[in-house]
């Protein structure tokens, strides 16, 4: 359907499919069946490459909220999870921890 690889992978005992992401944008796939309700559910990943932490920043600023500050997720670089002002949980993902 995407015309790209999708491949899986597991870091940290969490099992993924990350989309292939040569040429720009990506992203992934990253299931927990047992956090599908109305509030959780999908969760999106966005790419804020070299601003993640002013991306979370702005979240704020905006009336969003941190549910996840930046962390590494080893060799796919670092991500925090924030909860848009609509309710959204949104994951932003950066290569750089900046």
């Amino acid at each position: 359907m995407l015309a790209i690889e999708v491949s899986t992978t597991e870091f940290g005992g969490f099992r993924m499919a990350v989309l292939e992401h040569e040429d720009g944008n990506g992203g992934c796939l990253y299931p927990k069946p047992d956090e599908i309700s109305g509030s959780r559910g999908l969760l999106v990943y966005m790419n804020v490459e070299g601003r993640i932490r002013d991306a979370v920043q702005k979240t704020l600023a905006a009336g969003g909220q941190v549910l996840e500050d930046v962390v590494g997720i080893g060799p796919h670089g670092f991500r925090a999870v924030v909860l848009d002002t609509e309710g959204n949980r949104i994951a932003l993902h950066s290569s750089l921890d900046e």
